[in-house]
């Protein structure tokens, strides 16, 4: 097998376009349903492992990661919350015009301007009443904490999460939505993607026409024209593009005589069939028809099509007629999207289209740390009535990314061994 051709620089734009493309709207559903339901959304990330790029906006910080592996949006309330605060630390707090704590500082208090508060920090609560304690000056004295008050240490600020702003204070229908969304966004990005391609390259039909001819192919040289209409094939009737390819097709070597209807007028063409390994081929493709509402029929229709096609290829894998051998990892998709994109951007398109649903479909597999996994735990938490200890569920999800890492690593292996032993 030759080796992926990652030298063209064509490749791999196609490959960062693609694959970022894919991961920004799987996070992009995740976040704008979490916005909606008024979660705290601390970081939305391309990527993985440590930042090289970061800006701030409003309450969340947009970050870019070294490994172009995944990405995230990570929502107040999936990690311990506000645990850099300790009893008896000395703090200072800045006010508000109405007296409420706007700010946390946790060092360099000697640097503080005069209007800041400064004491020891005795008792507090950020989630539900909102409140600190401090002693100041050998006094007693209770704070409000304003809901969107910030902790300063280490010249880096981080917004506090009221318990309603977190991903556990919303109800079990609000939290179901903001995890759907990702897989969701996929099969949007899927259809849209090839709404597109219907709109710009036009839709394939079955009407007995010759569509886009190759140059210097067979039906070229016969002087065979896009939008030539198929009367007869050796005197017999075709009334299908399908038929055309069935004839064709069946007839390596010989030479056919086409009788077609161009504008209005009867025409006897006769081509000689290209043999192409035992298979006849005239190098035309099927006709097309420019229509947004075909466009929007095909979109809706392909990605239909391609969901059950990789539905249909992840039964076989679980009923044992697919094995992990003949899985491909990241390797062999950057090496398969870097081949389609020499191919044409029709072909990259829906490539990118398969992937998308590849992504949506396994997301919403039933399986621990995957979105299908935790979908299944806020199910099964409306119909017990209380949620799974978080504890417990943390433990499950975290054994089923190491197992995804296995799989990774094992199908990793496959592409590996299919490139350089192949």
């Amino acid at each position: 097998m030759p080796l992926p051709n990652f030298d063209s620089l064509e490749s791999v734009i196609a490959i960062i376009v693609v694959f970022g493309m894919l991961v920004f709207v799987h996070e992009l559903g995740h976040f704008l349903l979490a916005k909606r339901a008024g979660i705290l959304c601390r970081e939305f990330a391309l990527g993985m492992g440590p930042k090289i790029f970061r800006f701030k906006r409003g309450e969340t910080e947009y970050t870019l990661r070294l490994l172009p592996i995944g990405g995230m949006v990570r929502m107040a309330g999936e990690d311990p919350e506000m645990d850099v605060l300790k009893t008896h630390m000395n703090v200072g707090v800045e006010l508000d015009h109405t007296g409420k704590i706007k700010r946390f500082f946790l060092d360099k208090l000697d640097a503080l301007p005069a209007n800041v508060v400064k004491g020891t920090l005795l008792d507090w609560e950020l989630e539900r009443k909102l409140q600190a304690t401090l002693e100041v000056a050998g006094e007693t004295r209770s704070f409000a904490v304003h809901p969107q008050a910030l902790l300063v240490s280490a010249g880096q600020e981080v917004q506090i999460a009221p318990h309603d702003r977190q991903f556990g204070g919303k109800t079990v229908p609000q939290r179901f939505w903001a995890i759907f969304a990702g897989p969701a966004a996929n099969f949007i990005l899927a259809f849209v993607l090839l709404v597109a391609i219907g709109l710009i390259y036009g839709v394939p039909t079955n009407a007995p026409k010759i569509g886009p001819v190759n140059p210097g192919g067979p039906a070229a040289i016969a002087g065979l024209h896009e939008g030539d209409r198929v009367v007869t094939i050796d005197a017999k009737p075709v009334a299908s593009w399908m038929e055309i390819v069935e004839v064709v097709s069946k007839s390596p070597g010989k030479t056919l005589t086409f009788v077609i209807d161009r504008n209005g007028q009867q025409l006897k063409v006769p081509v000689k069939v290209e043999n192409k390994d035992q298979v006849g081929k005239i190098m035309v493709y099927s006709p097309v028809v420019y229509s947004p509402g075909e466009a929007l029929r095909f979109g809706a229709e392909t990605t239909y099509d391609f969901t059950a096609m990789i539905v249909k290829g992840l039964a076989s894998l679980f009923t044992g007629h697919v094995g992990l051998k003949d899985l491909s990892g990241p390797v062999g998709i950057f090496k398969m999207t870097g081949e389609f994109a020499q191919q044409g951007m029709s072909i990259l398109l829906k490539w990118a289209a398969i992937l998308s649903i590849n992504l949506g479909l396994f997301n919403l597999l039933p399986l621990p740390a995957l979105d299908g996994g935790r979908l299944v735990f806020l199910i099964v938490e409306a119909l017990r009535g209380k949620p799974i200890d978080p504890h417990k569920e943390g433990m499950v999800h975290f054994l089923g990314f190491a197992f995804l890492m296995l799989l990774i690593l094992v199908v990793t292996w496959n592409d590996l061994h299919r490139i350089f032993f192949s």
